[in-house]
């Protein structure tokens, strides 16, 4: 049968210190040790001392002497202690010290850990919202598909019109008139309102009335250009996670917007640069510099939106003006334009 653990067991020395350990009790160490043999051996010679001067026969000590006697006595023995407690508490301090240095690795190795998880965890909600994005834009077309074959097959036949001589194809591949006229010269430019609607685009794949407009707005060359740059960029900026959806722009006023339609540049217009999204405006910027894809489907965007505003204006009113300045096309130009520096 083993007897009871020893004493020196519980010392510091036999457990090292945990990370999140209480301090333990104080107890007798080496540094106690050595301040009560010092005080034992200074107060033995102090009394072996007195003991040899009174057996020599000095007897009467004036008052000053036993007070320089007391002093001699004691206070080298306080010294002692106050060394003492100084090295106890020393050590307490590079304890705790040690203690709390590897507390703090532990929280920021959590810390750490917590943030590369994060990161994992925001990626695949991006690629998960591409994928949605996709998997949208796909059932839309599938509507659009099967919208136009029902209409097809719902109309009512028309009459036969008379044959018509084969149209002339040019060198660009489009047909064009006995005169030289494209085609597509002749189609009307679609309705402000259908236009306006157009560059907002689908909100939905059930979004039959943005589909209509988009189909009617197409028709027109202008307006198909600009809608088909401002899909570029809006997919372009969606691969850094920038949805014009997400952005509370600072709406200018009709004026505004007239001012820039009619060239005027830089402070005059700068309330039409109303995107304060710092972290948009960020990644904006890097991809400008960093992709000259996106740079230049980007500077591609922001003229074509200048040539169509300048023409849109001189038909619109302030309300449709300020519709179409609510639009996703409308909220792209303005964070381009800011990063581009066009309202500086």
């Amino acid at each position: 049968m083993t007897g009871p653990t020893p004493p020196e067991a519980d010392t510091p020395r036999s457990k090292p210190l945990g990370v999140y350990d209480a301090p333990r009790p104080q107890q007798i160490s080496g540094i106690e040790v050595v301040a009560i043999l010092l005080s034992v051996l200074w107060l033995g010679g102090s009394v072996a001392f007195l003991t040899l001067i009174e057996s020599a026969g000095e007897a009467s000590l004036d008052r000053l002497r036993f007070v320089m006697t007391a002093l001699a006595i004691f206070l080298p023995v306080g010294m002692i202690w106050v060394a003492a407690t100084a090295a106890r508490a020393s050590r307490v301090m590079r304890e705790e010290s040690h203690r709390l240095q590897t507390a703090i690795d532990a929280i920021r190795q959590a810390y750490l850990t917590q943030n590369q998880r994060g990161a994992v965890a925001a990626e695949s909600g991006i690629q998960k919202k591409l994928d949605e994005i996709a998997e949208a834009a796909q059932r839309a077309e599938v509507a659009l598909a099967t919208f136009s074959t029902v209409r097809e097959a719902t109309s009512a036949p028309r009459p036969a019109a008379a044959p018509v001589a084969e149209p002339v194809v040019g060198e660009d591949g489009q047909a064009t008139l006995e005169l030289g006229t494209p085609a597509e010269a002749l189609v009307p430019p679609p309705p402000l309102s259908d236009f306006i609607r157009a560059l907002n685009f689908p909100e939905t794949a059930e979004d039959v009335e943005g589909f209509a407009a988009l189909r009617r707005a197409l028709r027109d060359r202008k307006s198909a250009q600009l809608i088909q740059a401002a899909q570029d960029v809006l997919t372009l900026l969606s691969q850094d996670g920038i949805y014009m959806d997400d952005l509370r722009p600072d709406m200018a006023r009709p004026d505004v917007w007239r001012q820039f339609a009619q060239g005027v540049r830089g402070r005059a217009v700068a309330p039409l640069g109303g995107i304060r999204d710092r972290s948009s405006l960020a990644l904006t910027a890097a991809r400008m510099k960093q992709d000259p894809i996106f740079r230049d489907a980007a500077h591609h965007f922001l003229r074509k939106f200048d040539h169509t505003f300048a023409e849109f204006e001189a038909e619109a009113s302030d309300a449709e003006i300020s519709a179409l300045g609510d639009t996703r096309t409308a909220r792209a130009f303005m964070l381009l334009g800011r990063v581009a520096g066009t309202f500086d």
